[in-house]
């Protein structure tokens, strides 16, 4: 009897199953279907990068406007591009400056140039003309600091193979006494002028401060925001980018297209 009942108690099984197999297949597709939307609504790769910076924006005692994107080193990479920063799918903003496509500004990543091969003229091995303040990362030492070269063999660096710089103009942050005479010594544009500026900034802490602004303003003038927004005694030392139509901003909160131009390189957050 008892066996006759595990038998009929089986049976009832595949009968209840059978019943109900096809509401069991559509509630098993539904569910994966459920998945697929959710994954697709999952932030991309490019929302995760949000992560990995702080943006805020302010307007400084002086009446500027500005923008910044607060990161680690580690999370930036210098890219060759041929766009406008905002039409790209990078976080980031301009780089140095440029003229005709050619690489004005050193740009270089483990001691190669971002564009061709070293010594190439708009490679992003040199800063053109005259000795330029350039921003080093130093991966082997951890540590920023700003070099005055002509082209990326006379940057200092513990190993070639570890390290990126990113050339501008000098913002001399402790020389207040001789940052103009420094400045137009490395031929920065337009000083005078109020035109829209970028820089990119480094503090205490070894954070990197990539700034923009959306107010057109003299190099004093940012260069007084900037030290104003990351702290007097916080803010160790940074470069002028290229700027003016150049001034270019993207990421998730907010974007910066200068004049719409097309820029030749970026700083950008590394994807996830």
């Amino acid at each position: 009897m008892l066996e006759w009942n595990r038998k009929e108690e089986a049976a009832g099984i595949v009968r209840f199953i059978r019943a109900r197999l096809p509401l069991l297949v559509m509630a098993f597709l539904f569910g994966n279907l459920i998945a697929i939307v959710f994954t697709a609504l999952e932030p991309s790769g490019a929302d995760l990068r949000s992560e990995t910076y702080t943006y805020q924006k302010t307007t400084t005692q002086n009446g500027v406007k500005l923008h910044s994107l607060r990161t680690r080193p580690n999370n930036i990479v210098l890219k060759h591009i041929q766009s406008n920063v905002t039409l790209t799918d990078e976080f980031g903003i301009n780089g140095g400056f440029f003229w005709n496509g050619d690489l004005l500004s050193i740009a270089v990543v483990n001691d190669q140039p971002l564009v061709g091969q070293q010594w190439d003229y708009g490679s992003g091995w040199y800063n053109i003309d005259v000795p330029k303040g350039t921003l080093v990362w130093d991966e082997i030492t951890g540590s920023f600091n700003v070099q005055v070269a002509i082209d990326a063999e006379q940057l200092h660096v513990t190993d070639k193979g570890h390290y990126w710089a990113q050339g501008g103009v000098s913002m001399s942050l402790q020389h207040d006494e001789q940052w103009i005479q420094q400045a137009l010594a490395e031929d920065m544009p337009a000083f005078a002028e109020a035109r829209l500026r970028s820089g990119a900034v480094y503090d205490k802490s070894q954070n990197l401060w990539l700034l923009v602004s959306e107010t057109p303003c003299t190099v004093e003038q940012f260069r007084t925001a900037a030290i104003e927004w990351v702290g007097r005694n916080q803010v160790v030392d940074g470069v002028f980018l290229d700027g003016d139509g150049s001034s270019q901003m993207r990421s998730a909160q907010i974007q910066l297209k200068g004049d719409t131009r097309e820029v030749y390189q970026m700083l950008a957050l590394k994807k996830k």
